[in-house]
């Protein structure tokens, strides 16, 4: 890659990963505000950042050689564009991260470490990401054909597809109709099944990690027993040697 491509893929870089920071930022604020992502100048903003970010991923998919670990790989990219909500563009936060690893400044910032190879070995060794990724897409399936059938807002219908596949049911919003209710079904069967693994991969993760301590813990005790067995027997042969030895009476 010449200076001049890598000047243009540092650009582009920032200018994404400065698109995607922004986004995900407004998004995340919406949890302790009340702000309204789908009128009025922000809304316009995040639907144009949905279109450009839409852009970016299906020009990298076509470009890529391997789209099957394309797809695995950027799962999270994916959950960025669900259309639905631009609550989503919560998850274009782990495009930054991987903008950050690419360039190696976790690495320059001294923070590379335990932290970054466990979170890396959690999402993606355990399987994780891919539950959530499966998890997300039966929530969002389910929320889009409920809001057509039962003729409610997508943002109700996600409420709801949320509520039902966590078990909590507030009852708040529930089906009228016998396709509304086949849907809430499936989705509960479904979401209990996929909430339960997630709940035992996080679970799972913790107790392993728990486990190898342990395991580390009583190899060093036992390595450090073993080492002084060693010396204990060394002087055991130390001190029966020296006993061994004439002692010689000083004349007087």
């Amino acid at each position: 890659m010449t200076k001049k491509q890598q000047k243009w893929l540092l650009f582009y870089q920032i200018v994404i990963g400065g698109l995607a920071l922004l986004s995900s930022g407004i998004a995340l604020s919406t949890f302790f505000t009340h702000v309204n992502l789908l009128t009025g100048s922000l809304g316009v903003f995040m639907n144009s950042t949905l279109g450009i970010f839409w852009i970016d991923y299906l020009v990298r998919l076509i470009l890529s050689k391997n789209k099957k670990s394309f797809l695995i790989n950027n799962s999270f990219d994916m959950l960025g564009l669900v259309p639905l909500h631009p609550v989503f563009a919560v998850f274009r936060i782990e495009r930054v991260i991987r903008i950050v690893r690419y360039y190696h400044l976790f690495w320059r910032l001294g923070l590379d470490g335990k932290l970054t190879k466990a979170v890396h070995r959690f999402f993606y060794s355990t399987g994780f990401v891919y539950l959530l990724y499966a998890s997300v897409v039966i929530l969002v399936l389910s929320a889009l054909l409920y809001s057509i059938v039962e003729k409610i807002s997508l943002a109700n219908a996600l409420w709801w597809a949320i509520t039902t596949a966590t078990t909590v049911g507030y009852g708040d919003i529930f089906p009228h109709t016998s396709i509304g209710k086949i849907i809430a079904s499936v989705l509960m069967l479904g979401g209990i099944g996929f909430i339960g693994l997630l709940t035992s991969t996080i679970t799972g993760f913790f107790t392993s990690n728990n486990a190898n301590v342990e395991n580390t813990d009583l190899t060093l005790l036992l390595q450090k027993i073993d080492d002084l067995s060693d010396q204990v027997t060394q002087l055991q042969k130390q001190v029966a040697k020296n006993q061994k030895k004439p002692h010689h009476k000083k004349k007087s």
